[in-house]
Order: structure tokens, then C-alpha cells, then sequence
């Protein structure tokens, strides 16, 4: 009997133990993103983002043994300095995800370490999802392009925020640009063309232009069907777009190549300057983690195209 007992004991325990471990590591998984190294984080909003009345999400949290946040209401910029001699040149990073979730280390922190090791200050952009732009809905299994782009909002609030404190980031307030992957490709595509404050002013900053200088889409996606045919987009590709470089793969399986190539094609007949590579092999979301495929060259051929362009020296 006293045997039973002790077994008894010790199951109890482990299974006290076994919740708390687990509820340890639910509350971990739960946690919002913060960036690592003591960089800044700055909410972009003052107070509180605009539209999001009759929006109800869970609380921001991080997808289980992943860096892809779920659930982003109050949208941040994260503030990466340069390592070594300064450009004065600043990159807005903008993930991808589909507008349902946001990739923050393959399409964000890994991007930065690249970006600032070329002496360019990175700015990584934690935006409003899910469904805060053209996605697909899982549950009607549609397209919906909403009414208000919520994403497009705080990508045009970063850039005139970085704008508004160039002086005391030490950049050109010429020289900012955007770059952005997959869903981040097509908010790249929407802040170049879309000119006008998508939202009510807040304060002195939105008196600034949101405009970039110069803009990158890696893989862009929502400007295609899956067949490979142009979509009608809810913006028009203008004259006043900055000089844009485009990257893609051949094979990607998520966002077909049309999209690039349609978007290039659009640009050109705008007179924009455009810079379009496609590569055969890489896939989709390939971002720098492709360095032994050809594809993998692309981030050098950005520097040389930055160059070029006279962004950087």
C-alpha cells in the first residue's frame, strides 16, 4: 500500500511539474517581438494606430520555436545603426508574410546585418497583420483587398518618421529608401506609387514626404494571378516612382515571376529607372539564405545598383 502511495506521489509531481513547464513555455511563445542587442524600438503611432475600430486579434505573439509574429496591432520601427564608416544612407525594411503574419528574422534581421554592414542604417518595420492589405482568406477562400490598408499606413508613417529624424540618425534625408520581400514587395510597389497620406495627419512628421528614394522588391507578390496573369492593382504606377530594383526567381511556386516582370514592365513605360534580375533557380523567400545558388548574388548587385544610381558613393 505504501508502495502505491509513493508511486501515486511522484506521478502527481510530474504532472504538477509538466504544466508548469508547459505554461513556462506557452508564456515564452506568447511574448510580442523585441529586437536583440539594445537597438531602439519606437511605436510608430503616438497614440495608438488609426482605423483599427471593430478590430479584435489575440495579443501579439510570436509563432512557437519561430522569430514570425502573429497578431501585430501596435505596429514599431526598430532603429539598426551602421557598422563601420556611415553613408548617410537609410533603409525601411518591410517583411513579407502575405499580410497575415511578418518573417522578422529571414525577412528582418537578417536583412539589417546585411544592410548595416554596408554603412546604411537599417530601419526594420514591425507592421499591422493579419489583413492589413490585399491577402487570402482562408476562411472564404478569396482574395480581399481592404478598404483601408493598414499596412500601407505605417510603411508611409516610418518613412516620413526616419525622415523627420534624420538629423539625429545621421542620414540623408534624400537618401532613404525601402526594401521589402514577397507581401513587403508589393507595400514597396503600393509606398512608391501612392503619394498621399493614407491616413489623418498626426503631427509635424506627416507634413514630410513618405515618398522613397530609391526601392527594392525582392520576390513581390499581389500583382499576379497564380496562373501567371496581371492582376488589376488599386494603384497606378506614375512617373513620380523612385528608381526600382527587382529580384525574383523563375521557380517560385508562391509568387510567380509575372509579378516582377509585369511590375518592371509598368515602371518602364513610366520612364522609371528599373533594374530587373531573374534568376531560374531559388524559390520563394529565398532572401540571403541561397548564397551557393546564382541567385545569391543579388545583394551585391544591389550595392553596385545603389552605387550606380548615386545613392551610395
Amino acid at each position: 500500500m505504501r508502495k502505491v502511495a509513493r508511486i501515486f506521489f511522484f506521478v502527481i509531481l510530474w504532472l504538477i511539474n509538466s504544466i508548469v513547464v508547459s505554461g513556462q513555455t506557452e508564456a515564452k511563445d506568447s511574448e510580442v517581438w523585441r529586437p536583440q542587442g539594445g537597438v531602439e524600438q519606437i511605436p510608430i503611432w503616438p497614440h495608438g494606430a488609426p482605423d483599427m475600430e471593430g478590430i479584435s486579434l489575440p495579443p501579439e505573439s510570436l509563432k512557437p520555436g519561430t522569430q514570425t509574429v502573429l497578431n501585430v496591432t501596435d505596429p514599431t520601427m526598430t532603429i539598426y545603426p551602421p557598422k563601420g564608416e556611415n553613408t548617410g544612407v537609410a533603409m525601411v525594411v518591410f517583411p513579407g508574410g502575405g499580410f497575415r503574419v511578418l518573417p522578422m528574422d529571414l525577412e528582418g534581421t537578417e536583412i539589417c546585418d546585411w544592410i548595416t554592414a554596408n554603412g546604411i542604417t537599417c530601419i526594420l518595420l514591425k507592421y499591422r497583420v493579419p489583413g492589413s492589405d490585399d491577402y487570402w482568406n482562408t476562411e472564404c477562400k478569396c482574395r480581399i483587398t481592404p478598404k483601408i490598408r493598414r499596412a500601407l499606413q505605417d510603411a508611409q508613417r516610418t518613412v516620413r518618421l526616419v525622415r523627420a529624424r534624420s538629423h539625429t540618425l545621421n542620414i540623408d534625408p534624400h537618401k532613404i529608401g525601402v526594401i521589402g520581400f514577397s507581401a513587403g514587395g508589393y507595400l514597396v510597389a503600393e509606398i512608391s506609387n501612392i503619394l498621399k497620406p493614407n491616413y489623418t495627419i498626426v503631427d509635424a512628421s506627416d507634413a514630410l514626404s513618405s515618398r522613397p528614394d530609391f526601392a527594392i522588391a525582392a520576390f513581390p507578390g499581389h500583382m499576379c494571378f497564380d496562373s501567371g496573369q496581371p492582376r488589376r492593382t488599386e494603384f497606378k504606377v506614375t512617373k513620380q516612382a523612385p528608381p526600382t530594383f527587382l529580384v525574383h526567381a523563375r521557380d517560385d511556386d508562391v509568387d510567380n515571376v509575372c509579378n516582377s516582370l509585369v511590375y518592371a514592365e509598368r515602371l518602364k513605360k513610366a520612364d522609371v529607372p528599373t533594374e530587373l534580375h531573374i534568376f531560374d533557380k531559388g524559390g520563394h523567400a529565398f532572401a540571403l539564405r541561397k548564397p551557393d545558388l546564382p541567385i545569391g548574388q543579388w545583394p551585391e548587385l544591389v550595392i553596385i545598383w545603389l552605387k550606380k544610381i548615386s545613392m551610395l558613393p
